[in-house]
């Protein structure tokens, strides 16, 4: 483990690229950007029900029960 030194400085937290902002404009974009960053991450949406249309469960089927006319249940959906 390393331990910062009081020699080394501290990263910016932000950097002007261009411009002169002065202390109240570098302090107002300071205060909006923490509060973003403290700010929760949105809950995920529910997903969507889908319609029975859509509904892949729909396309499984029972296995086919050995018998006299068990051939009939092969082409039929259920």
């Amino acid at each position: 483990m390393t331990e910062h030194s009081a020699e080394t400085p501290a990263r910016p937290l932000l950097r002007v690229v261009r411009g002169a902002p002065d202390d109240v404009e570098l302090a107002a974009l300071t205060a909006v950007v923490a509060t973003l960053a403290a700010a929760p991450a949105p809950a995920s949406a529910p997903p969507a029900t889908l319609s029975l249309w859509a509904d892949r469960a729909a396309l499984l089927r029972r296995p086919l029960a050995p018998g006299p006319n068990a051939w009939r249940g092969s082409a039929l959906p259920r």
